[in-house]
């Protein structure tokens, strides 16, 4: 099934000042990350991130931190717990009925619009096989829809990342890239974003 620009969120954990340099292949890892933060801002889609312990391991890399919608701290590997209050969009109220007595009748009146179902959690981070693994497997067992944008992960050891993919795909999560996921967004090359999307790609 592709992916619904309506339906998805972006969580990226843990891309920090004094990770990034341990993780394997970690500049592409890096780049990656913040074309689907990129690609995501021109859609629309929310992009939260977290930090592990930032007084230790520092901040989010400063380009992808501007691209976020919001970042949260955390100690706990699983980012699932920070990350579900953000998730769902918050349920909207009706409105207090307006007029008198010769208002329209309950059955009559207008839903108030309602948020997008974003049901889908594309995640992305380091280390793939500790905080990105465990949180997508929280994810699953809350009923989120979970895919991982490959390119965008990263490990200190590339055997710990495969055994990582291996472990998630095998639990119900979707292997794609970030490239798959903005294109799906995308779904026609008369997007009014498919230029700006083609400039981030190449």
């Amino acid at each position: 099934m592709l992916l619904n620009v309506q339906e998805c969120q972006v969580a990226l954990i843990d891309y920090q000042a004094k990770l990034m340099p341990a993780i394997a292949e970690g500049a592409q890892v890096l780049a990656a990350a913040r074309r689907l933060a990129r690609m995501a801002q021109l859609v629309g889609v929310p992009v939260w991130a977290t930090e592990q312990s930032p007084d230790k391991l520092g901040a989010t890399d400063a380009e992808l931190a501007s691209l976020c919608t919001r970042i949260v701290p955390k100690t706990a590997f699983s980012a699932a717990a920070v990350l579900e209050p953000l998730l769902a969009p918050a349920p909207k109220e009706a409105p207090a009925p307006k007029g008198n007595a010769r208002s329209l009748p309950k059955h009559l009146r207008k839903a108030p619009p309602q948020e997008p179902e974003r049901g889908c959690i594309i995640i992305a981070g380091c280390e793939t096989h500790v905080c990105l693994l465990q949180t997508a497997l929280e994810l699953l067992e809350a009923e989120w829809d979970v895919c991982v944008a490959v390119d965008a992960c990263g490990s200190r050891d590339v055997r710990q990342r495969d055994a990582a993919f291996d472990r998630m795909a095998a639990a119900g999560c979707e292997l794609v890239t970030t490239e798959m996921a903005g294109f799906e967004w995308l779904r026609d090359s008369a997007h009014p974003q498919f230029r700006a999307f083609q400039s981030i790609v190449k």
